[in-house]
């Protein structure tokens, strides 16, 4: 399954993650993350303490095998271990094995 995370249409969210199969067929598109938030994102401001708040607050969203799912996305990309867009991205499609 091939990733592809680019900007969103929708005047709220941030960013669109579209899924693809082996044929390059649109499995599902999920759009993420507020436009602006307040404080921003650990992306944004890298700070890991208001991070830990926000995964524990988000734990909850990992509650079903759903990957797609803008809770995973947001968790994982905006709110992961690493501190700028592209290197979260290759941290999140080596998690759950997408090209």
């Amino acid at each position: 399954m091939n990733l592809t995370i680019k900007d969103s249409n929708i005047k709220e969210k941030r960013f669109t993650a579209i899924f693809k199969d082996k044929n390059n067929k649109v499995i599902k598109t999920t759009h993420f993350g507020l436009k602006n938030p307040k404080i921003g994102t650990y992306i944004d401001h890298k700070n890991k303490e208001i991070r830990k708040n926000y995964r524990k607050r988000h734990k909850r969203d990992l509650d079903t095998d759903d990957f797609k799912r803008a809770g995973y996305l947001s968790y994982y990309i905006l709110w992961g271990d690493k501190d700028n867009l592209k290197d979260a991205i290759e941290d999140y499609k080596k998690k759950f094995k997408l090209k």
